[in-house]
C-alpha cells in the first residue's frame, strides 16, 4: 500500500527498507505502529467524549477500530453517535 502524500522515491525507499529488515524487525515495527494507532484514535475518542467513562470509551475505541458490527457483537450495546 502506497503512502499518497509521499513521493514515489521515498515510498519505493521505505519498502525496499521493509524488505531489507528481518522479519521480527518488521513484526515488531508492525506492533509499534499498531500502538500508535490505538493510542491517537483513543486520543480522538477522548478529545470528543470528555465525560466518557472507560467502559464507553472502550465502547467507541472498538466502534473507530472494527466498526458497528464487531463493536455491537463486542459489547452489546454501541451508542447511536459512534463514529
Amino acid at each position: 500500500m502506497s503512502m499518497v502524500d509521499t513521493s514515489p522515491q521515498a515510498d519505493a525507499r521505505y519498502h525496499e527498507l521493509l524488505r531489507r529488515m528481518p522479519p521480527e524487525n518488521r513484526l515488531e515495527a508492525a506492533m509499534r505502529l499498531s500502538q500508535a494507532v490505538r493510542e491517537l484514535a483513543l486520543a480522538s475518542v477522548r478529545a470528543r467524549h470528555p465525560g466518557a467513562d472507560d467502559q464507553e470509551l472502550r465502547v467507541r475505541l472498538a466502534v473507530r477500530l472494527y466498526g458497528h458490527d464487531c463493536a455491537r457483537r463486542l459489547f452489546g450495546h454501541v451508542p447511536a453517535d459512534a463514529t
